[in-house]
């Protein structure tokens, strides 16, 4: 693993390996024995899209493992005043072993990999959001014992979160039942790559169907960053897709609940949902740090 930018670019195995790497970071975590993997490294920490658990979690982390974290928001860097992507990675990576980059653009995020010449992860793009599915299986793996065999439902947009999951349940052996709104589907190629997984994923728009038997259900907002202006006609479009007592009903009585936050409580999940599932979603939260400092002690450690 060069990078971290999108979850297809890895193998099972390496998927794997970070799961691993990041359960032993929080044992050690919890026994009070952070290794100091990071000793003398620097990551550049770009966020054009505001945060809390990523921006956080990375800062937390790489305190954690002995390293320096450099916020730059949007307006902190040339790029706001028209610097060339191409520029600022040639720049950054001559300061800094790696790079994290939360933004709109996925082309922008694989260009700072192409120029920098250090790794670079995606904080978050408009197509992908591998760390936070990263953290979604590890979830789900501890919780469970296993990934593999396991029914997964998500309820929702078709946006990065779920272009994630699709690539991350089914190269680990999951079933994935996504139900999605007209005109709300996934990206063509995800769902391309879902095609080498036959019966395994299904894509439907019924959301009681990708609840039904769930062993994990999974959701996230409707108006993602950026979409703000299409809060109202997503409120409509969306109706009806809500995680709620009657969908759960539907699920394995013991199924699990993961939404990465924040959430818009009464919308793609009710209070009630939230607040019975609170101790796996904030858990998930948590993992989020173990899972970043898993990433970076790959791509800078040799873990």
């Amino acid at each position: 693993m060069e990078h971290l930018l999108k979850l297809s670019s890895l193998s099972p195995a390496e998927i794997t390996h970070i799961l691993d790497v990041a359960d032993e970071y929080k044992r050690l975590h919890r026994a009070g024995a952070d290794p100091k993997d990071l000793q003398g490294k620097a990551v550049a920490l770009m966020f054009g899209k505001n945060s809390t658990r990523t921006r956080t979690s990375l800062e937390v982390g790489i305190y954690q493992m002995g390293g320096l974290g450099t916020y730059l928001s949007a307006d902190d860097l040339q790029i706001a005043r028209g610097e060339p992507i191409q520029d600022t990675a040639r720049v950054l990576g001559r300061y800094y072993d790696a790079i994290v980059y939360r933004t709109f653009k996925q082309s922008d995020v694989e260009a700072l990999a192409q120029y920098s010449g250090v790794p670079v992860i995606s904080g978050m793009t408009d197509y992908a959001h591998p760390l936070q599915v990263l953290t979604d299986l590890m979830t789900v793996r501890e919780r469970r014992g296993t990934l593999a065999g396991l029914k997964a439902g998500f309820v929702g947009d078709g946006y990065n979160m779920a272009n994630s999951l699709i690539v991350g349940c089914l190269m680990m052996g999951m079933h994935l039942t996504m139900a999605c709104p007209k005109g709300y589907r996934p990206a063509a190629d995800v769902l391309f790559f879902a095609r080498n997984y036959g019966d395994r994923f299904r894509l439907v728009q019924d959301p009681d169907e990708a609840a039904r038997d769930a062993d994990v259900l999974f959701t996230d907002v409707w108006t993602s960053m950026g979409m703000e202006r299409e809060t109202e006609r997503r409120r409509r479009d969306f109706h009806g897709y809500t995680l709620d007592a009657a969908r759960m009903a539907l699920a394995r009585p013991d199924c699990l609940v993961q939404h990465p936050l924040p959430a818009h409580r009464g919308e793609e999940i009710t209070d009630e949902i939230l607040e019975a599932h609170a101790g796996e979603i904030f858990d998930e939260a948590e993992n989020r740090l173990h899972v970043e400092k898993a990433v970076l002690g790959i791509l800078l450690a040799g873990k």
